[in-house]
């Protein structure tokens, strides 16, 4: 994202909200304890898109992931997720549910896993235990190790 740089934003943010609406994803819990959510905003100050993480005990929750329209194409996605994980703690196991992109969190390194591999406090959070539905596709990052 070398001409986007991510602000952080709260959940409360009324443009982090009509985002997310607009492309299917849920608000319910945005302003919850816990979470920490980015606008990626370009060069020229427009925002491009959102992000966000969550944090449970030592492990983190990535959501809400969405590009606006009028920038998707661009692989700005990509990037926009990368540049998210880096605020989480690297020793940290990160985990997501989507319904509809697990290809694309396939290709920045998310394996599919069972809920049974899920820690409790992942599988604890609202996202998961209720927001989500669970036919959602259960993901984690794949890191190497060290």
């Amino acid at each position: 994202m070398s001409d986007t740089r991510l602000e952080p934003v709260l959940g409360s943010d009324p443009e982090l909200k009509v985002a997310l609406s607009a492309s299917g994803l849920p608000t319910e819990d945005l302003e919850d304890a816990g979470r920490s959510f980015f606008k990626a905003v370009s060069s020229d100050g427009g925002t491009v898109g959102y992000a966000g993480i969550e944090t449970c005990g030592d492990d983190v929750l990535l959501r809400s992931v969405v590009i606006l329209p009028e920038y998707r194409g661009k692989e700005l996605g990509k990037a926009l997720t990368k540049e998210t994980l880096r605020s989480a703690n690297v020793s940290s196991a990160v985990f997501l549910a989507t319904t509809t992109a697990a290809q694309f969190f396939e290709n920045l390194g998310f394996v599919v896993v069972q809920r049974s591999d899920v820690p409790a406090a992942v599988l604890a959070t609202r996202q998961l235990s209720g927001i989500c539905p669970a036919s959602a596709t259960i993901m984690k990052l794949d890191r190497p190790s060290t």
